[in-house]
C-alpha cells in the first residue's frame, strides 16, 4: 500500500471507493475519531498531562490532506503544536515527543482548515457512485497508512451525531462501516481553505443542470452561495433555470447585485423575467440597472405583460427572416442564434411590414438548395398563435389541442413578438404551485 505521502488524489469515483475500502480493511480499529479526541489529554514524554485536545488542523489540498498540527487547551490559552512534535495520536490521549518544547498562540494560517470549527457539523456533498447528495459530517476519522497522518473518512450517521449530542459517558470507538471516503466529498462552507471546484475533474461541475439545482435546493445558505461564487455563469444560469421559485429568489436576494445581474442576463429571457417579477421592485431596479442594456430592453417588454398570459410565459427569442430572404439566409441566421438556449429550432417568416406568415421549422430547410427563396417554403399546416393577453388555460387548451410544439404570440397587427414553447407551460404551471400554501397542494384549490 501507498505510503501517506505517496497516496494519489482520486481520480475515478470506483478507484477512489476501491482505494478507501483497501484502507479500511488494512488500518482496522486504527482509525481515530477526531471529535472522539477533543479534550482529550496531551501529554509530555514523561506521562505528564500538558493540556487538552481542541482541534487538529489539516491543510487544504485534494484527496486526504496531511495533519498539519493541533490546538492545545493549556488553562485560558489555545495553544499550537506542530504535527512533528507529536510521538502518536491515540483514540485517548496524544502523546508528545518531548516535555520541553516552545508553545506557539494559535495564528489560523492560509491553507489550514481546523477539523472540529471548521467542518465537524457542516455540510459536504458526497459525491458518490450512485449520483449527488447533501451531507453533515457528525465526525472525522484520521489514519496513518505511512507516517503521515491524514484525514481519510467523513461518518455521517445519526449515531454519531448523538454520541456527540447526548450526555452521558461518550462512546468514540470509530464505526468504519459508516464512514464516506474523505477523497469522494465536496466540503463547503469552510474557512480555512478555498472550495476544491477548480479542479478539473471535480465532479460536481459534471452534474446536470437539474441535479445541480437539487443540490443547491438541499444547502444551507452560506454553503449554496459559497457554490454559486464558484460555479462559472453559464453553469450556475441553467441550474438556477431549474430551481424552484421560492429557491431562485432566495439566491438572488443573497447574492450581490452585480452577480444577480450576471444569472439573470445569462437566463432564457421569460425565466429571468419570471424571477424579477418575485423581487421587490427596488431590489429589481437596483439588478436592471446592473445588466446590459439590451438584456434590460427584452426583460422590461416582458415585465409589462400580467404573469399567468402568453405574454407572461412566452420567450421573446426568436430567428425572424424576411420573405425575400434565401434558404442560405435562414440557415445562417440559425446558426448565429445557436449559443442561445430559448432559441427554437426554426424561423419565423415575416412579410415586409413585420407580419407573421409561416413558422419554418429547420426540418423544412434540410436538403433546400441555399439560393431558393425561403417564401417558396411558406405554406401550410399555418403556425398556431394566440395573443399576448391570452390567459394561462387558454394558452394549454391551445397547445393540447393542435399538439404543437410551441405557439407563435402575435401582437394585432399580427406580427410576432414572442413564442411559447412546452416547457414554458409547464415552468408557469409548476411555477403557480410553487406559490400556493402547502394545504392547498394537497386539498387542491379553494372553489
Amino acid at each position: 500500500m501507498a505510503t501517506g505521502a505517496e497516496l494519489p488524489p482520486r481520480r475515478s469515483r470506483v478507484a477512489a471507493a476501491s482505494r478507501f475500502l483497501g484502507v479500511r480493511r488494512e488500518l482496522g480499529t486504527s482509525l481515530v475519531s477526531v471529535a472522539g479526541l477533543v479534550g482529550r489529554p496531551v501529554r509530555g514524554r514523561g506521562g505528564e498531562l500538558v493540556g487538552r485536545l481542541a482541534d487538529v488542523v489539516v491543510r487544504s489540498e485534494a484527496g486526504y490532506p496531511a495533519v498539519a498540527g493541533f490546538v492545545v487547551r493549556i488553562g485560558p490559552r489555545r495553544a499550537w503544536v506542530h504535527a512533528r512534535d507529536v510521538a502518536g495520536v491515540e483514540q485517548g490521549q496524544l502523546r508528545l515527543l518531548s516535555s520541553r518544547f516552545d508553545l506557539q498562540d494559535v495564528l489560523r494560517r492560509p491553507g489550514e482548515i481546523q477539523l472540529v470549527l471548521d467542518v465537524i457539523d457542516q455540510q459536504l456533498v458526497d459525491m458518490d457512485m450512485d449520483g449527488v447528495r447533501v451531507v453533515r459530517a457528525a465526525d472525522l476519522y484520521l489514519a496513518s497508512p505511512g507516517e503521515i497522518w491524514r484525514l481519510v473518512g467523513v461518518d455521517v450517521s445519526l449515531v454519531s451525531f448523538l454520541r456527540r449530542a447526548l450526555p452521558g459517558r461518550p462512546g468514540r470507538q470509530p464505526s468504519p462501516a459508516k464512514v464516506l471516503d474523505w477523497a469522494g466529498v465536496q466540503p463547503f462552507g469552510i474557512t480555512g481553505g478555498p472550495v476544491r471546484l477548480n479542479r478539473p475533474n471535480s465532479g460536481v461541475h459534471r452534474l446536470r443542470p437539474a441535479e445541480m439545482a437539487d443540490l443547491l435546493e438541499d444547502l444551507g445558505r452560506s454553503e449554496r452561495r459559497e457554490l454559486l461564487a464558484a460555479l462559472d455563469t453559464d453553469m450556475a444560469a441553467d441550474a438556477l433555470e431549474e430551481m424552484n421559485a421560492p429557491d431562485v429568489l432566495a439566491v438572488l436576494r443573497d447574492a450581490p447585485v452585480e452577480r444577480a445581474a450576471e444569472l439573470l442576463a445569462s437566463m432564457e429571457s421569460d425565466e429571468a423575467a419570471d424571477a424579477l417579477r418575485d423581487l421587490p421592485d427596488d431590489e429589481r431596479e437596483d439588478v436592471l440597472r446592473a445588466m446590459p442594456a439590451e438584456a434590460v430592453r427584452e426583460l422590461r417588454t416582458l415585465l409589462t405583460y400580467e404573469e399567468e398570459t402568453a405574454g407572461g410565459v412566452m420567450t421573446s427569442g426568436m430567428v425572424l427572416v424576411g420573405s425575400s430572404a434565401t434558404v442560405g439566409d435562414a440557415v445562417a441566421a440559425l446558426r448565429s442564434a445557436a449559443g442561445r438556449s430559448d432559441q427554437q429550432a426554426g424561423v419565423v417568416v415575416v412579410d415586409q411590414d413585420g407580419r407573421l406568415l409561416d413558422d419554418v421549422s429547420v426540418f423544412e430547410l434540410l436538403g433546400v438548395a441555399p439560393g431558393r427563396p425561403v417564401a417558396e417554403l411558406v405554406g401550410p399546416p399555418w403556425p398556431v398563435t394566440v395573443p399576448p393577453g391570452a390567459g394561462l388555460r387558454e394558452v394549454v387548451s391551445t397547445m393540447t389541442d393542435n399538439r404543437g410544439s410551441s405557439i407563435v404570440v402575435v401582437d394585432e397587427q399580427e406580427r410576432p413578438i414572442g413564442r411559447i414553447l412546452a416547457d414554458d407551460v409547464i415552468d408557469a404551471l409548476t411555477r403557480r404551485d410553487d406559490r400556493r400554501w402547502p394545504w392547498q397542494r394537497w386539498i387542491g384549490p379553494s372553489s
